[in-house]
Order: structure tokens, then sequence, then C-alpha cells
């Protein structure tokens, strides 16, 4: 279980998270939802050691991860799929994938076969480069990448941002097979609110940095959600 407790988090002196508190359960899909600029890739920052907490803690499976680097957090378990995917561009779909070995032990540095499962597009292009992926593929390279690393906790910032409506049901595919077929919890944040609705087991709506409703994926057709969200 992830446990982030009453953080805050700020950039110079602009204040970016204000005493955030949500909880994501091994084996459910969290999903957190806002408007543009109200603190969610902020709070995935924090989660994943990019950015550096000014108050609160964060503590996954009751281990305290404040000052862990990024990747010692990978070594934890902390898988991570970044908000414009950020693969490696001039590296080939082989490569991108391999580069999660780096926190694994030798005896698991391998590509699983289960990502070819779930992606079988990204099998037939081992050889190509990155950067000569659409960017769907580009996003299922992310994912795959970040399962290489055997994540317990794999942390996705939106990902169907600019994606086609096919390659968005195969990563709704994905993610809850992810979440069924191995236990491990799946944060994401995200602002199309279809996707969350039909995956998440638990949802949290933040608004100018506050965590502002909580609750199962049916609240969020409450009027009070929809106030959130709505531009």
């Amino acid at each position: 279980m992830l446990t982030v407790n009453n953080v805050n988090l700020h950039y110079g002196a602009a204040q970016a998270l204000r005493g955030v508190s949500i909880q994501a359960d091994m084996g459910k899909i969290t999903c957190v939802l806002g408007r543009n600029g109200v603190g969610k890739s902020s709070l995935l920052r924090a989660v994943t050691g990019q950015h550096p907490v000014s108050a609160g803690t964060i503590s996954f499976q009751g281990e305290i991860l404040n000052g862990l680097a990024p990747y010692n957090r990978a070594k934890h378990g902390i898988g991570y799929v970044p908000q414009g995917r950020e693969i490696f561009s001039l590296l080939t779909v082989q490569e991108n994938l391999e580069s999660g070995y780096a926190p694994l032990a030798r005896k698991d540095k391998f590509i699983p076969d289960e990502i070819f499962s779930l992606f079988p597009v990204l099998k037939s292009m081992l050889g190509r480069r990155g950067g000569d992926l659409s960017g769907g593929q580009q996003q299922q390279l992310a994912i795959g990448r970040a399962m290489v690393t055997r994540p317990k906790i794999l942390v996705l910032d939106e990902p169907t941002e600019g994606i086609q409506p096919s390659i968005i049901k195969d990563i709704g595919r994905a993610i809850r097979y992810l979440r069924d077929s191995t236990g491990m919890a799946i944060l994401l944040v995200e602002q199309y609110l279809d996707f969350c609705r039909e995956l998440a087991d638990q949802v949290y709506i933040m608004d100018r940095g506050e965590i502002v409703h909580e609750g199962a994926a049916e609240t969020l057709d409450t009027a009070e959600a929809r106030r959130h969200l709505t531009v």
C-alpha cells in the first residue's frame, strides 16, 4: 500500500501541494483527477522522488520513502510512466525496454513475455527506433519499460494524453489485467473522465493543490465531483 500523508510541495516560493493525503491499495486502481495545473503531476513527482516534499510523509508497504532518490524508489518497486512518455527516441524498442534493467538483480535482467502479450506490436518492432513509433506505440513502450522493472506499484501520469481511441482501449485492458493478475497497486493521474470511471476502484479529485473529493468511481457522477472537474 502507498500512503501519502499530509504532503506539501513547493517550487521555490510557489506551493503546489497543500496537505495532500491519498492511499493506493494493492490490487486496486486509484485515479487522481483534476483540471490542468491543480497539482496532479506534482503529486506523482513527490511519490516517485522527482521532487522533494516540504512536509508530510510518503510510505510504501510501511517504509518511509522521504529522502530516497528515484532510482532507489524503483528498487523498492515503484514503476513510473511519465507524462509525455519520455522514451529514448534514438534507441531501439529493445534498448528502451532494456533500460528498465537498471534497478534489477542480474538474474532478473530479461524482458518478461507478459509485456509482448499485452502489447504485441512491441515484439514486431524491437529493432525500430523509439522515435519512429506513433504516440500510442510510444505509450505502450513506456508502460512496457516500467513493467520491466518488476514494479509493485505502477504510477502513470496521463497515459491517454494524445492517444487514439483504439490504443486507449488497449492501455485500459492492460492496466486492468495488471491489477487483476499481479495484485500490484496502480496509481494514475488522468483527465479523461470516462477512462477513470471504467477502471478506477478509488478516485481522488484535486483542486488548487488540495484533495477536494474522494470516493468510489461511482461518485464521479455526483454534482460535487463534477463541480471540480468542469472548466
